[in-house]
């Protein structure tokens, strides 16, 4: 499996952007997707989860109301938008997957990941 992030850049303080993922190498059924972000000095952190059966998402509380996680099943793609962006966002997000139709929110349940897409936030 491979997964290409892609979407990142830089944005003022209050405005939005929309991350993609694109899943390619093996069909996806019974699995799960999620977006990390790790900031500079710190822990890569759970951001926002799918399922890819069914739609279930799953949010951290610091983004909550602001992030909207999605897919596009026939196009193998996981979204993120992101609005209302403030300077503590500013990270490199990362997309992965695992199969098993649970999200989790620790990165060692994930098998795959992409390469990264820095978001910066200006203040």
């Amino acid at each position: 499996v491979q997964l290409q992030a892609s979407g990142g850049g830089l944005v003022q303080a209050g405005g939005s952007l929309r991350l993609s993922c694109a899943a390619s190498g093996r069909a996806f059924g019974n699995h799960a997707m999620a977006w990390f972000r790790q900031a500079p000095g710190k822990e890569r952190e759970f951001v926002a989860g799918i399922r890819w059966s069914g739609g279930n998402t799953y949010y951290a509380s610091s983004v909550k109301g602001r992030f909207t996680i999605s897919k596009d099943t026939a196009k193998n793609t996981m979204y993120l938008l992101m609005e209302t962006l403030k300077p503590e966002d500013t990270a490199i997000y990362y997309c992965a997957a695992r199969f098993g139709s649970t999200v989790w929110g620790t990165v060692g349940e994930y098998n795959y990941w992409g390469q990264g897409t820095l978001v910066t936030v200006s203040s």
